[in-house]
C-alpha cells in the first residue's frame, strides 16, 4: 500500500535552505513509494497557537484540536500521514512562530494529563525535523533534542537534521548597511561544499521515512 507523507515548511521563503533541505527529503520519500502532500505555513489562511479551550480532552474530541482555522487541514493530514517531514529556520534562538503554533496543536491535543496513560495518540508515526540556522549548527543541539524528546513520545519516532552557518542571500553587498558579521565568501563556500550533503542527507531521511 502506498504511505502518505506530509511535509510542512514553517519558514517563509520558498526556495530557500529549509524549504530545499524539507523538498529533498519529500523527494526521498517519493523515490521510496511514497505519496507527499506538502503545507506551507506562511501560506495558509489565518490561524493560532494552542488557545487552551480544553476541547481536545473531552472523549468524543480525545487526540483531536477542535479549533477550526488554517492549520485545521494540516493537523488532520498528519492524524492519516505514515510519515510526516516537518522543516523550520532558527529565527533569535527559537523555531519560528509558525512552527511553535503548529507544535502546539500537534502535541497538546495528544496530552491526557494522566500519569498512566499521559498520551492519547494510538498512531505513531515516524518524524524527521529539520532545523537551519545562519549560525553555526553547534548551540542548537539542545534546543532540537527537546523538540525530538516530545515528538517521539507524542507523534512518533523523530530523527533530526540540523544545517547551521547558512547562507541567506544571494550577494551580501546588495543590502542597505554592511553586515559585517558574516563572512559572504565563506557562507558561499559552504553553500557549494557543505549544504549539498546536507541536501542528500535529507533525501536519505526522506526516503527511510517512507520505508
Amino acid at each position: 500500500m502506498e504511505k502518505r507523507i506530509v511535509a510542512v515548511n514553517a519558514g517563509p521563503r520558498r526556495g530557500w535552505n529549509t524549504d530545499t533541505l524539507i523538498s529533498q527529503a519529500a523527494k526521498g520519500a517519493e523515490s521510496a513509494g511514497a505519496r507527499v502532500e506538502k503545507f506551507d505555513l506562511f501560506r495558509l489562511e489565518k490561524y493560532t497557537g494552542c488557545v487552551s479551550c480544553f476541547g481536545c480532552k473531552k472523549e468524543k474530541n480525545k487526540g483531536r484540536c477542535v479549533c477550526r482555522d488554517g492549520l485545521t487541514p494540516v493537523l488532520d493530514a498528519i492524524r492519516e500521514a505514515d510519515g510526516l517531514i516537518l522543516g523550520s529556520p532558527n529565527y533569535l534562538s527559537e523555531m519560528t512562530a509558525s512552527f511553535r503554533a503548529l507544535y502546539e496543536r500537534l502535541i497538546f491535543q495528544n496530552l491526557t494529563y494522566n500519569l498512566e496513560n499521559p498520551c492519547c495518540n494510538g498512531r505513531s508515526i515516524p518524524v524527521l525535523l529539520i532545523m537551519t540556522s545562519n549560525a553555526p549548527d553547534t548551540g542548537y543541539l539542545p534546543l532540537v533534542r527537546n523538540y525530538q524528546q516530545t515528538l517521539n513520545r507524542f507523534v512518533g519516532p523523530t530523527e533530526i537534521l540540523i544545517s547551521g552557518n547558512t547562507l541567506q542571500l544571494k550577494d551580501y553587498s546588495k543590502t542597505d548597511w554592511p553586515w559585517t558579521m558574516f563572512d559572504p565568501e565563506a557562507k558561499a563556500r559552504r553553500h557549494e561544499t557543505v549544504f549539498p550533503r546536507e541536501c542528500q542527507a535529507a533525501y536519505e531521511k526522506g526516503a527511510a521515512l517512507a520505508r
